[in-house]
């Protein structure tokens, strides 16, 4: 190869080089003027945040219960141990068991109405154009409703309870999932569709025998994830009399009961914890299952 030729090379590389350079800085000054204009319409100003730091640390402060080592496992009655904190653990047990079932119900719900629209709503499998648009415009408005608008919404009609809870993470679970379990089955090999098709099997029996084997583990993971994540969701719902943990920590918020904030947080977070573990435990035996099946 001449000198000119690798000399013309080089120089089309570094031609490309700067090219990518130039067009890397003014992406990144793009993004910055659109985090400070972000930041100038919500009034996030610097001054603002500096001053409310050492409040939020202050607040955690006050909300770290008061334990002594000498008395960390003396009974209720005795200042600074956890049976002291812990005062009314049989009450938040059960409303944490009822926001629990909250989940659990309203995971189950939004996870079938998710997977019968997730069908149509996948691209690939050719519901036809008013069923594709009917499923993705419907999971669309599920979703973008959050929860709390929702429950607000139920318990005008249906009363303060777990039931407008319930159906409000429900609704909100079936548009977020429809949209996982849809772009899932659009990543299934169509293979096994086409042999279903070719043999007879209409519509229905491909998506049953020949796409939702293969989508299946996707879809219980997300369907286990989304249980953890309505867990918080229903934690959070009750702030608006829709049953649960949550009105017992929105009440004792309201009232500066500093040291039972930080109980009712704890007991929410072990709980998001085991059902993490029960439910990365429960995905991987069921596919070695479906592994062990095929």
């Amino acid at each position: 190869m001449s000198t000119a030729a690798i000399a013309a090379g080089e120089a089309a590389f570094r031609a490309a080089r700067a090219q990518r350079r130039r067009a890397t800085l003014f992406g990144l000054a793009l993004l910055a003027a659109c985090l400070l204009l972000a930041a100038w319409v919500s009034e996030a100003h610097p001054a603002t945040l500096l001053a409310g730091l050492p409040r939020i640390g202050e607040y955690f402060h006050r909300i770290l219960p008061t334990l002594r080592w000498e008395a960390l496992f003396a009974g209720s009655e005795t200042e600074g141990s956890l049976a002291f904190w812990f005062y009314r653990l049989d009450a938040w047990a059960w409303l944490l068991f009822e926001t629990a079932n909250m989940a659990a119900l309203a995971t189950l719900m939004g996870a079938a109405a998710a997977l019968l629209l997730a069908f149509p709503a996948a691209h690939n499998l050719g519901a036809g154009t008013l069923a594709y648009q009917l499923s993705r415009r419907s999971l669309e408005a599920a979703r973008t409703v959050p929860e709390i608008v929702f429950a607000l919404i139920l318990v005008w009609a249906f009363g303060v309870g777990a039931l407008a809870g319930i159906l409000a993470i429900a609704l909100h679970t079936a548009g977020a999932l429809g949209k996982l379990f849809a772009e899932a089955i659009e990543n299934t090999e169509m293979g096994a569709w086409d042999g279903v098709r070719a043999t007879g099997g209409n519509w229905a029996e491909a998506c049953r025998f020949a796409i939702l084997p293969q989508a299946l583990p996707n879809l219980l993971s997300y369907a286990l994830l989304r249980f953890e994540v309505n867990l918080r969701s229903a934690s959070v719902i009750g702030f608006v009399g829709a049953g649960g943990i949550g009105e017992e920590l929105y009440k004792v918020i309201s009232f500066n009961y500093y040291e039972e904030i930080s109980a009712i947080i704890l007991l929410v977070i072990l709980a998001v914890a085991a059902i993490d573990l029960f439910s990365e435990n429960l995905r991987h035996r069921v596919i070695g299952a479906l592994g062990g099946a095929a």
